[in-house]
């Protein structure tokens, strides 16, 4: 592909298929590819613009008579964790966090299997093969980290990493001003960790300490209760007709 091409990408439209999140409705998508030297940038430009990465293709909702889909993000300098959410942190403090490059492992793969028998057994991605999962994470033209969390054990500020039990995993793309949750999956015998919580927070924090301005959760759609966890995470802005604006 040219550097023209890639300074001038090409879009696509899908055929339509079934919502995964309202009953009765069909979704298309718009996409294009995130290859080459440009796709950092164009990335972060249609980043902004409320579509979503997944290996080297980004995509935005396309619904001819629906909008319910929208892009949300957590806008890091104004957010206060609240008492609960400060609790959770807190449950979580024997927790290592180690930031590694977009490269999976069989470890990760078997605790992504377990996530998805537990949490999402009738979903498309319960069929995944290793070799699926290597794609998800691997197949990446911007710089994409995986964040794994283990319990911590003894010896662990000794050992080069560390050597506790995988419990939790956020592979998140690294924008300009920004980072981007891309999939996140974690241990379902943890349930009393409030772990797919936890793995947002310490997102944030970590976007804090690095003096970014948003995190990206994907989409939100307000009448599906699979995504009516993401407005705990305030302040919010949603993407819509006027273009970021707080939710309420």
């Amino acid at each position: 592909m040219t550097r023209h091409a890639l300074e001038n990408p090409q879009f696509y439209l899908t055929s339509a298929q079934d919502c995964p999140y309202l009953d009765d409705r069909q979704e298309r998508k718009i996409f294009t590819y995130l290859v080459g030297e440009e796709a950092r940038n164009l990335n972060n430009l249609l980043s902004v613009g409320g579509f979503r990465r997944s290996q080297t293709i980004a995509y935005r909702p396309a619904c001819a008579d629906c909008k319910a889909c929208k892009s949300v993000r957590v806008v890091v300098p104004d957010f206060s964790f609240s008492r609960n959410q400060r609790k959770i942190i807190g449950h979580n403090a024997d927790l290592v966090r180690t930031i590694r490059p977009a490269i999976a492992s069989s470890e990760q793969y078997a605790l992504f299997k377990r996530y998805l028998r537990s949490r999402h057994n009738d979903g498309g991605m319960v069929e995944m093969t290793e070799a699926d999962y290597i794609a998800m994470v691997e197949e990446t033209h911007i710089e994409t980290i995986v964040v794994e969390y283990r319990k911590r054990v003894e010896g662990d500020g000794i050992a080069a990493k560390p050597r506790g039990e995988l419990v939790a995993v956020a592979l998140t793309d690294v924008l300009d001003d920004a980072t981007s949750m891309v999939y996140s999956f974690y241990s379902p015998e943890e349930e009393k960790r409030s772990l797919g919580t936890y793995l947002i927070l310490d997102h944030i924090r970590q976007a804090i300490h690095a003096g970014l301005s948003y995190v990206y959760l994907g989409y939100w759609v307000e009448n599906s209760a699979k995504m009516a966890y993401k407005t705990r995470f305030k302040p919010l802005e949603v993407l819509g007709m006027d273009g970021w604006t707080c939710l309420d």
